[in-house]
């Protein structure tokens, strides 16, 4: 049976489906007729092959407490070896419901009450929120925009804040959420010797591997036998075939004592085993969903293109920096003359759009909007366009 959903351009009524997305606005203090780009899921549907997997086991009937065996761990393996070069190993496979569920373990499992945890921002906002809301520290080596459009790391400043605030712990975000850094082979080992150098636990949320779309995604526990027993590598299909929901995630720790901590942490929080749809998902995407995902890349590869010729042609005073991977990006709007409460306002109440603001990613995110560009062409076109007149209106 070949692969029915490979039309990227059909809009698909996502309202009153309990989507997060579109169904919440007004919940979330905002018009209930604002166009939403701003979470990072996709508007596109996921592969057939999945949708036939899922409507199969559903049709079995009985949903009782499920868990895979070897040949769920050898699909995961295929996709990584692969996709990434990367050679797994079954016994340091944890599954959680969720990547940001697993760094709220990490910081519980390998820091103390009070200690600082280290990231980079601007970065994915639940990194802060799963630190304070556990009562360590948010310590932050924040990154830079350099003259070639796109952000570097602060080595520096890195090493520096590992030393000062006695850092046991780094949240590495590979591709970077939110300004579409694929980070380098040489970027990576650097970032890994110090690492190694002060004893930091790394724990690596690649949960955007397989969205590149320049350079190549390099997974930082591969590079070196001392980073693979300092790592926790966070994936899952979730980012890359639209399963967010399915809350699963395939965690690797290599490391046996780190390991052992983790799943403590999992056994106090009460965790087992997944859904079985998750599961199912899972195995269906890994095995058959290839053609569906390699036309979503193109799809989405080409949409970043339109955003970038729209923005430049078209936006006085906003910049998209240079995205390399992820599908969500970073428009800096700092050149317009606004206030971040002005470019709220703008973005909101005149051109009527749910996008993430910056400053939610970090104070030096301020000026900045995410914008997710996994929608059909018409739909991205249409936000565009309402930026434009917002902006000139």
């Amino acid at each position: 049976m070949a692969e029915r959903n490979l039309d990227f351009d059909r809009i698909i009524d996502r309202r009153n489906t309990r989507s997060l997305k579109y169904d919440f606005a007004k919940r979330r203090g905002l018009p209930e007729d604002v166009l939403p780009l701003w979470v990072a899921d996709m508007d596109f549907e996921t592969s057939s092959y999945i949708e036939d997997a899922l409507v199969e086991r559903a049709r079995h009937g009985i949903f009782g407490y499920s868990e895979v065996q070897t040949p769920y761990f050898e699909i995961v393996r295929k996709w990584m070896k692969k996709h990434h070069n990367w050679d797994v190993n079954e016994r340091w496979l944890v599954k959680t419901p969720g990547v940001v569920f697993a760094l709220a373990m990490a910081v519980k499992a390998y820091t103390d009450p009070g200690d600082g945890v280290l990231l980079q921002q601007p970065v994915y906002y639940p990194f802060s929120e799963v630190i304070e809301d556990n009562g360590r520290r948010v310590v932050s080596n924040n990154l830079y925009l350099g003259e070639d459009n796109r952000y570097h790391i602060d080595f520096e400043d890195f090493e520096k804040k590992l030393i000062d605030e006695k850092i046991k712990l780094f949240f590495l975000c590979n591709p970077h959420n939110p300004v579409g850094r694929v980070w380098t082979e040489a970027e990576l080992i650097r970032l890994g010797d110090i690492c190694v150098k002060h004893d930091v636990i790394v724990v690596s949320d690649e949960i955007h591997q397989d969205l590149v779309f320049r350079g190549k995604h390099v997974v930082f526990a591969g590079l070196k036998k001392e980073y693979e027993n300092i790592s926790i590598t966070c994936t899952s299909p979730s980012k890359t075939f639209n399963l967010a929901s399915m809350m699963m995630s395939n965690i690797f720790i290599p490391n046996r004592e780190l390991k052992k901590r983790f799943r403590k942490e999992l056994d106090a929080a009460g965790t087992s085993q997944l859904g079985v749809m998750g599961l199912v998902a899972c195995e269906a995407a890994y095995s058959q969903g290839e053609e569906w995902y390699q036309a979503m890349l193109s799809y989405v590869a080409d949409n970043i293109a339109f955003t970038k010729k729209y923005v430049e042609e078209n936006l006085p005073g906003v910049n998209m920096i240079e995205l390399e991977g992820t599908y969500l990006v970073w428009l800096d709007f700092r050149a317009a003359g606004l206030s971040a409460d002005e470019l709220e306002h703008l973005i909101v109440h005149k051109a009527k759009l749910w996008l993430d603001s910056g400053q939610i990613f970090g104070e030096c995110g301020k000026g900045f909007q995410r914008i997710n560009v996994a929608c059909p062409r018409s739909v991205l076109a249409e936000a565009l366009d309402r930026i434009r007149n917002a902006l000139i209106g």
